[in-house]
């Protein structure tokens, strides 16, 4: 088998939401700046038939056997590091031939083993793991040694979620009645908001316990935006809330920051991160100074389902855990259910981009009962939904 072609397609359509996409953002380093915290979501535009505009780039891996593989939600960035830097080394290639496809491409970008060269070739391996899993009749996790389970828990993110008190509670009741045995919210305050803002961060946390009751695992994102001072001070005052862990509260590039972060807690609460981390290489480096407690690379961002199973096993035999951050629903499947329970615990459920991320998608993952069943469509499941394009435009 050999690859014929390597395309990349704009998809467009509409899908209708009771409301608006964004009811709120996260908070974004950024936002140490006044006039960008201020700013508040944005908001996808509107069509005449009342539906918001869903736009969508996939990646679709030709193949002389009829077979093409694919990935979605690439950025423009990515789609022309893959067209111009890698598709010339992959036409005639054997798709078959992971490791070496992944290695040429990793030494073909000496400036790409981070950022978009890394988005792009992980997005390429994401798709010819969909090509392998289709010519041998099974699902991506088989390939890989699964199922390891038939179903595995879901935790469900609220980001864009209003932070209102009476909606956090609101939604909290809702999720725990839909089976989630964990939530994880996304606070806007931070440092600049000052014992304010730590004041907001534990009334959120303190909603949601309350409403989710004593079982429920409570976890916080940052998403990079906190400071050391900002974190402790969170962490001791919601520490008889019992929250599972906080989320990247430093900079990726703070490892520094991150050491004293866990030497300042004492065990406190769980610090988990690295989703904006690339290669195994990087999360090694984390791995050796034991900066996480939890580690959440992203194959669609950190170097694709191939290198995501390289993580697993030094994350393993690091004793840590794995929960891949959840861009992909499909790839992420195919990683939990060919991996033990006990280095890959649960999988990560995105309430709003999820089905947003799936709309182009004849078979989209969502839990049922807070629970994800094992795929048993061959490949990653990446069929397209022809009905719901309106529009598609390859670049």
């Amino acid at each position: 088998m050999r690859i014929t072609d390597v395309r990349c397609v704009e998809y467009t359509g509409s899908m209708r939401l009771p409301g608006p996409l964004w009811d709120e953002r996260l908070r974004r380093p950024t936002d140490i700046y006044p006039e960008r915290a201020a700013d508040g979501p944005l908001q996808p535009p509107l069509r005449d038939d009342g539906g918001v505009e869903v736009r969508s780039i996939f990646l679709h891996v030709d193949t002389d056997e009829g077979i093409t593989g694919t990935t979605a939600v690439l950025s423009e960035q990515q789609a022309h590091t893959v067209l111009t830097v890698l598709r010339p080394q992959l036409l005639g290639a054997d798709p078959l031939a992971a490791e070496r496809i992944w290695d040429l491409g990793y030494r073909s970008m000496i400036h790409g083993r981070a950022g978009t060269g890394m988005l792009a070739l992980s997005a390429v391996d994401c798709a010819l793991w969909d090509v392998r899993g289709q010519y041998f009749g099974v699902p991506a996790h088989v390939l890989l040694g699964g199922p390891t389970r038939q179903e595995a828990p879901a935790y469900v993110s609220t980001l864009g979620d209003s932070l209102a008190v009476e909606d956090v509670a609101r939604r909290t009741r809702e999720l725990v009645a839909a089976g989630f045995g964990g939530i994880k919210w996304f606070p806007r305050w931070g440092p600049g908001d000052g014992r304010r803002g730590v004041a907001r961060v534990v009334e959120l946390v303190a909603t949601v316990r309350e409403a989710g009751g004593p079982g429920l695992d409570i976890m916080l994102d940052a998403w990079s935006s906190w400071d050391i001072p900002f974190t402790v001070d969170v962490a001791r005052e919601c520490a008889p809330l019992r929250l599972r862990w906080i989320e990247e509260p430093l900079p990726a590039d703070d490892t520094a920051g991150y050491a004293a972060l866990r030497r300042d807690l004492g065990g406190l609460v769980r610090i988990s991160g690295g989703e904006h981390e690339y290669t195994r290489w990087g999360i090694a480096r984390l791995l050796r100074e034991d900066l996480l407690d939890l580690y959440q690379a992203d194959p669609h961002w950190g170097g694709g389902i191939s290198e995501m199973v390289k993580i697993s096993a030094l994350v393993s035999a690091a004793g840590r855990q794995f929960i891949p951050h959840g861009q992909s629903l499909q790839c992420n499947a195919a990683l939990t259910f060919a991996a033990s329970p006990a280095v890959i615990p649960e999988m990560e459920y995105l309430a709003r981009l999820g089905p947003l991320y799936q709309h182009f998608l004849t078979d989209p993952i969502a839990p049922v009962n807070g629970r994800v069943a094992a795929p048993a469509t061959p490949g990653l499941g990446m069929r397209l939904a022809g009905n719901r394009v309106l529009d598609a435009r390859p670049l």
